[in-house]
């Protein structure tokens, strides 16, 4: 009998669905409508997780928040925590996750590989900006899954400061003068006008639009992932 699971994390849903493991409930982010929702990944319905009664409730360590973990685990509740920050890591979560929710994974056939080999879209290295947020700006910094993917792909993130997220001002983000500014359609929705704020502060630098799922949700979509990313970001003589 199959482990009746909830998945606070968009990721974690959409690779357990795809591995075949029992999702009863997910969050309202995690672009299920035909599961039940249980609140955010921020703000879960601790009550509402507690009353279905579920075998195992996923989370992960930068996703959610450690006191949810700890009210589930207070109500007896037994939880996995994934950690993604890198591509390696992307990749063991799968096998992580399908062991956690009682399902084989071997020889599936959305199963990711262990090694994937891509090719990368530019000779040499570029260096890019990665706008998560406007006001402030933010960005990703290196120690971060976007940012794994992304130099694989042949891009180094300019990182500010230590933190993963850091704030950032644009006026040095154009000193760093990056060669190509990945705007992600997620988390935050930049529009055009958005963009020519920042064409007009980094008018050398390419701007390239790029699915924000791909780019950060890490799973079993993964190497499609890299792959469509891959062309995406490729100069235009090369698509």
């Amino acid at each position: 009998m199959s482990l009746r699971i909830v998945s606070l994390v968009p990721s974690s849903t959409e690779t357990l669905l795809a591995l075949g493991a029992q999702v009863v409930a997910c969050t309202k982010y995690c672009e299920q409508p035909h599961i039940a929702h249980v609140g955010g990944s921020k703000n879960p319905d601790i009550g509402a997780i507690v009353d279905l009664g579920p075998d195992l409730v996923v989370l992960d360590r930068e996703e959610n928040r450690i006191e949810d973990h700890d009210a589930l685990v207070a109500a007896g509740v037994a939880v996995f925590v994934s950690d993604v920050t890198d591509l390696a890591t992307a990749f063991a979560v799968v096998d992580d996750l399908a062991a956690a929710a009682g399902v084989d994974a071997t020889g599936h056939a959305v199963r990711v590989p262990s090694t994937v080999n891509v090719t990368r879209p530019v000779p040499g290295r570029s260096t890019a900006f990665v706008p998560i947020w406007r006001r402030p700006w933010m960005t990703i910094g290196r120690a971060t899954y976007g940012a794994s993917l992304l130099d694989a792909l042949g891009f180094d993130v300019l990182q500010f400061g230590d933190d993963a997220y850091p704030t950032v001002d644009l006026v040095d983000v154009a000193d760093a003068a990056p060669d190509v500014v990945i705007v992600p359609s997620e988390p935050y929705e930049f529009d055009d006008g958005h963009l020519s704020e920042i064409a007009d502060a980094m008018p050398a630098a390419s701007i390239v639009r790029v699915d924000g799922q791909d780019l950060f949700w890490w799973g079993i979509r993964t190497p499609a992932a890299l792959d469509r990313l891959a062309r995406e970001l490729a100069p235009p003589s090369t698509h």
